[in-house]
């Protein structure tokens, strides 16, 4: 005999946990992405990359927000979009890496590149798993 009844609230418990576990990690990766950019600013980094930079960390604290705040459809598009902007931010920096972004060649020895592409990469993969997460979990109102 078994208690399907049991198994169902545990399992739905369980799917509740991993989506605020997941949720949570997500908010906590978008505000160190932000947050890394608008430090940048303060330690002077100016001019149209500073304020990108801005724009950065304004949309890190929203779509953190988002990931914490939101529920349903409005969660799974802020995923999207959240693990958009980390692959955006990624790509911008590797291209300024490699062949230049907006006129600006960067290098590995500047302020916080290496760490900047360790902690935006392992954002993508955060991410993608929140989105795959959240998108996949039935939405209750």
């Amino acid at each position: 005999m078994t208690m399907t009844g049991n198994t169902a609230a545990t399992t739905t418990r369980n799917t509740t946990t991993v989506l605020w576990i997941t949720r949570i990690v997500s908010a906590i990766v978008l505000l160190a992405v932000g947050g890394i950019h608008l430090y940048l600013v303060f330690v002077g980094v100016g001019g149209l990359l500073g304020v990108l930079f801005v724009l950065n960390a304004i949309a890190g604290l929203v779509l953190a927000l988002g990931m914490l705040f939101l529920r349903g459809r409005l969660l799974s598009i802020t995923a999207v979009l959240s693990l958009l902007f980390v692959i955006a931010t990624l790509l911008a920096l590797i291209l300024a890496l490699t062949v230049g972004f907006f006129g600006i060649r960067e290098t590995w020895d500047f302020t916080l590149v290496p760490e900047t592409v360790v902690i935006e990469s392992i954002g993508v993969v955060v991410l993608l798993i929140a989105t795959v997460i959240v998108v996949r979990t039935p939405q209750t109102a």
